[in-house]
């Protein structure tokens, strides 16, 4: 459990700015399952869908239902694409780290993207980013800057908390739930291995006495990234419907 992130990458050689080579690698990953499942489902398109077409149509007309009950399908359809990735990457980040941890020396490679708060902070900002600028793309600068004031100019300081607020709950809700899982698996792990040095219940009996409970816990941390997921893109496009509808 005392894992670190690996060394910082400093591309530019300033300091100023600098990556965790980790989140880079599992991020380019899970982008690269998504898109590796986008183009296996839809590949060779049938009339009668089956195995992988039939569950992207499930998922696209999941993510249609999302949207339809926060908006209008004139202004909402052109979120559906959007809306869609969003919700494979998302799910797909949640569960990478599930099923095992690469651990070099001491520094954590493999985990669930979603289980830094950088990453689901920057998921939430880009979110909230696109809803201000749909904004102004179909209701205008005026017709924007005329929901902060109503129904009441006074409320203005308020609704720029709420801005504030949004994206701070929509980044480190899915972050806190994902990687309080991860800890959990974490635990249960070194219960089966060492005891966590104490000798109790270590090796095969630790192992036993762990067992259980991690298989449920896996299976339980799979719902929850199915459920974060889902949570991600309806409140995503909560705010976006209340951005781009003209009586915001």
């Amino acid at each position: 459990m005392n894992h670190v992130a690996p060394e910082a990458w400093d591309p530019f050689g300033n300091g100023l700015i600098t990556f965790n080579p980790s989140n880079v690698l599992m991020s380019a990953i899970a982008a690269l399952i998504v898109l590796i499942i986008a183009v296996a489902a839809t590949r060779k398109l049938e009339q009668k869908p089956s195995g992988m077409q039939n569950v992207m149509e499930w998922v696209l007309d999941f993510v249609r239902g999302i949207i339809n009950s926060n908006m209008d399908w004139k202004t909402g359809g052109r979120f559906l694409i959007f809306a869609t990735t969003l919700l494979l990457y998302i799910f797909v980040s949640n569960i990478m780290g599930l099923p095992f941890a690469v651990v070099i020396g001491h520094e954590l490679w493999w985990k669930s993207p979603t289980a830094d708060p950088v990453i689901t902070m920057t998921l939430a900002v880009m979110v909230v980013a696109m809803s201000h600028y749909y904004g102004v793309k179909l209701n205008g600068t005026s017709g924007y800057l005329k929901g902060y004031v109503t129904p009441k100019w006074w409320l203005f300081p308020l609704k720029l908390i709420e801005e504030f607020s949004n994206t701070l709950t929509l980044g480190l809700r899915l972050y806190g739930n994902i990687y309080a899982g991860e800890i959990l698996l974490s635990m249960l792990v070194g219960l089966a291995t060492d005891g966590y040095g104490t000798g109790i219940f270590s090796g095969v009996f630790g192992t036993l006495a762990a067992i259980i409970p991690m298989w449920l816990w896996l299976s339980f941390s799979i719902f929850i990234g199915v459920i974060q997921a889902f949570i991600f893109v309806m409140l995503s496009m909560v705010y976006m419907a209340h951005k781009v509808s003209h009586d915001h």
